[in-house]
């Protein structure tokens, strides 16, 4: 489904990440975790085409992505949901979830029962429905994450990239983010999840990655991520 192989990006001369493998197969979670600065946003950035790769190769589906730009990218069918939620801030909740449909409703992504889709992200995501009609900039931040989540699953994608959507929230906005994903995952949306949480990552993915300075230091099943002492040690303390 979604391959990064020896992938190299950074920002200008800073060279970010240093030949990293990922591989996150139809139908599973897989997540990426490690301290701030590792390079999990750099290796999101560099996957959904806002940051374009120094060297490696990423492919969706079987197709190279690494060198197209963020648009034609989506067009393929990979989401991304960023850190930071980006919501448009002055548009209706429910205008900015047809805004992440967009490339099926100009025929560049089969298009589907988009008005189905958008009933169905109102289900997963109820605080939304009853705030359809509100400016998306009036939300609350847990709100808002919410709606970058659901505007990303509106493509009808391929492959989700959830960017520390947990970033910034209550603890109860944290375990109801999380109880959308393992909905997602029970529906089988394929997803990456970088996350600040580790603990709650890996008990919701099928495959875990640690990243550290830019490099894969550990990988496997979530499972035996969890029980790993090196990995319990570094970043399970202070997780919930």
């Amino acid at each position: 489904m979604l391959q990064i192989k020896n992938l190299e990006a950074g920002y200008g001369k800073v060279h970010v990440l240093q030949g990293i493998s990922i591989e996150v197969p139809k139908g599973q979670v897989v997540t990426l975790i490690g301290s701030n600065g590792a390079g999990k946003t750099t290796t999101m950035r560099a996957v959904s085409g806002m940051i374009r790769p120094s060297a490696g190769e990423i492919t969706l589906n079987g197709k190279r992505i690494d060198q197209l730009e963020s648009n034609q990218i989506a067009k393929l069918g990979l989401a991304h949901s960023p850190e930071g939620r980006r919501v448009f801030a002055t548009m209706t909740v429910t205008d900015n979830l047809l805004l992440g449909a967009f490339p099926r409703l100009t025929g560049s992504r089969p298009k589907g029962d988009v008005q189905a889709d958008l009933e169905r992200a109102m289900e997963l995501f109820p605080r939304l429905k009853e705030r359809r009609q509100q400016l998306a900039g009036t939300l609350s931040g847990g709100e808002q994450q919410m709606l970058a989540m659901a505007r990303a699953v509106m493509l009808n994608p391929e492959v989700v990239l959830l960017d520390e959507p947990s970033m910034g929230l209550a603890p109860i906005l944290v375990e109801e983010v999380f109880r959308i994903i393992a909905r997602l995952k029970q529906e089988g949306v394929t997803m990456l999840l970088v996350e600040q949480f580790a603990a709650a990552a890996l008990k919701v993915a099928d495959y875990g990655y640690v990243l550290e300075n830019g490099r894969i230091s550990v990988h496997g099943e979530a499972s035996k991520l969890m029980n790993d002492s090196a990995v319990r040690a570094a970043y399970l303390g202070g997780s919930h």
